[in-house]
């Protein structure tokens, strides 16, 4: 969680996006629940991952980086923002554009850095066009020149521009990149609030908005996007909201950190640099390497060593303090290739609030027949209908006691074994996180749990 202050400054840039066919039936980096001011920063390089198992194949999408590019500060953007650590890159991010669905859905993805560490993921925009003829911007990123000048390409407007969470890391970049677009309508998850100050949305640059209400069939896209607002009771110093939105045409759902897909290689935005920088020995493998001999031979350029550097990085992300960074493929293989929510997630916020949470997945696998999934980080689209998504919140069964009643279904008995696989992760790496969320409870700045409804079993078809 954190504060961030942010500058408007002209270019930033970075794209990913992983497909790929699902074969392998089973997480966002998790926001911090903060306000932030807008800051430019730049973003940096890309990739194309295979994902074997719930990545959508695009064969006939492509992906492309502005002509903008080439100039002198295409991809600059100064971001220094956020607490107790900020969000980079500080200067420079790259910006790549995927078609994922064609002649509608684009994805915009660039890098983005925890703090001064050499960990990294990537953070995506979704940009789908209307029947109108204009864009509707899911999650905006750092409006560099680079990133402006994708957007221009697609030859439309953009109409609306939507921030679907609290999250920090996609708030401060609402407010710069709006500026860009000033005849666009604003439009915010309900509750905004920021830490340790909870400040308005104007302070961070953020102007005449509009909030996103549950299930309202008033919003001016209704008829082609309808959305369901998760908005959970406080779980410490504030809510988790998040807003899930279902493209009818695409048959495509859009969230933000519900859940993810760890690709088997790194998203093409995470740079060279950041994934030799992770494969280094330094004191976080040393910590975390069960007592094993560290060597210190130097880093070379190779795909082994760049493989080894995102592992890392997706273990620290997921788990902040992974039990074996000197070794990270048992844990990483784990975790990877599978449909699942974020272990952080998982623990510090949708274990506080079962209910709640249970109540949004049941109602978004009862009233939209997805096919494909697009997150906000990691890969995406994800080939994934609805069992693999219940699958997912497999660990609610047990928080809360119940059991779905299902119609029989080769489909969803195969989803629900998986999804238990999915949903307990291992332990040894778990530590960690556990260990944390135990004393946040035991100093009050996390619930324990916050009670709700109960409900009765209910019914999936």
């Amino acid at each position: 969680m954190a504060t961030g202050i942010s500058i408007s400054s002209p270019k930033s840039t970075i794209l990913q996006n992983p497909v790929s066919s699902f074969k392998d039936p089973n997480s966002s980096f998790l926001g911090g629940s903060l306000k932030g001011v807008p800051l430019q920063l730049k973003p940096r390089n890309k990739r194309r991952d295979n994902i074997s198992l719930v990545v959508e194949a695009a064969s006939n999408s492509s992906t492309t980086t502005s002509s903008s590019e080439t100039k002198s500060g295409g991809r600059f953007y100064l971001n220094f923002t956020g607490f107790p650590f900020p969000l980079g890159p500080f200067l420079n991010r790259r910006t790549t554009r995927t078609e994922a669905v064609k002649g509608c859905i684009w994805l915009f993805e660039q890098e983005q850095a925890l703090g001064f560490s050499s960990v990294s993921t990537n953070i995506r925009m979704t940009v789908i066009k209307l029947k109108s003829g204009g864009l509707w911007v899911h999650a905006p990123i750092a409006p560099t020149e680079e990133c402006i000048q994708l957007i221009k390409e697609l030859g439309a407007p953009v109409e609306y521009i939507v921030l679907p969470t609290f999250a920090y890391e996609h708030k401060i970049f609402v407010g710069p990149f709006s500026r860009k677009f000033p005849k666009a309508q604003i439009w915010v998850a309900p509750r905004q609030w920021s830490w340790p100050l909870n400040l308005p949305l104007e302070f961070f640059g953020i102007f005449r908005a509009k909030i996103l209400i549950d299930e309202d069939m008033s919003a001016p896209w209704a008829d082609e996007i309808e959305q369901k607002v998760l908005s959970s009771p406080e779980v410490g110093i504030g809510p988790y909201v998040e807003v899930a939105f279902y493209h009818k045409r695409s048959r495509t759902l859009l969230v933000t950190d519900a859940v993810i897909f760890v690709p088997r290689s790194p998203p093409e935005c995470i740079s060279k640099e950041s994934l030799l920088a992770s494969a280094k020995n330094g004191l976080a493998v040393k910590i975390l390497s069960k007592g094993k001999q560290v060597p210190q031979e130097p880093v070379v350029d190779n795909q082994m060593n760049r493989q080894k550097g995102w592992e890392r990085m997706v273990l620290q992300i997921l788990f902040l303090g992974p039990s074996n960074l000197l070794e990270p493929n048992a844990s990483f293989g784990q975790m990877s290739q599978k449909l699942i929510v974020s272990p952080i997630v998982k623990t510090l916020v949708f274990s506080k609030v079962p209910e709640k949470v249970r109540d949004w997945i049941d109602r978004i696998a009862r009233d939209w027949k997805f096919k494909r999934i697009i997150p906000a980080h990691f890969a995406g689209p994800i080939n994934a209908g609805r069992s693999e998504f219940l699958a997912a919140f497999g660990f609610l069964d047990d928080l809360l006691g119940e059991r779905y009643v299902t119609r029989p279904s080769l489909s969803l008995l195969f989803t629900s074994l998986m999804g238990k696989a999915a949903s307990y992760f291992p332990p040894d790496d778990m530590k960690t996180l556990s260990s944390l969320d135990q004393f946040l409870v035991s100093v009050g700045a996390v619930k324990k749990t916050v009670s709700g409804r109960k409900k009765s079993r209910k019914f999936i078809y």
